[in-house]
């Protein structure tokens, strides 16, 4: 899978911190290779954010993600639960 980030994420990607921004390259790196692991807990979104997917990096932290096609995802939003859906 290739990932695009979108401006908006690398913006907030990078106002992370440090260990949190260590988890979401590793999380990239799994999503990269196996993007429906058990682990990233991948799921739709609804409502307002229909169409987009999520992938936990931590219990807190997620990355949502728009899917083009089976190859290629933009990388929309990162941060906390309630910075993202609250």
């Amino acid at each position: 899978m290739k990932l695009v980030p979108h401006k908006y994420f690398e913006k907030r990607f990078k106002r992370l911190p440090k260990h949190i921004q260590e988890k979401a390259l590793a999380t990239m790196r799994l999503f990269t290779a196996r993007p429906f692991d058990a682990t990233l807990r991948n799921h739709a979104l609804s409502g307002q954010q229909q169409g987009l997917r999520s992938v936990n990096v931590t219990g807190d932290y997620r990355i949502i993600y728009d899917p083009i096609n089976q190859n290629t995802a933009i990388l929309v939003d990162i941060g906390t639960h309630s910075q993202l859906y609250g």
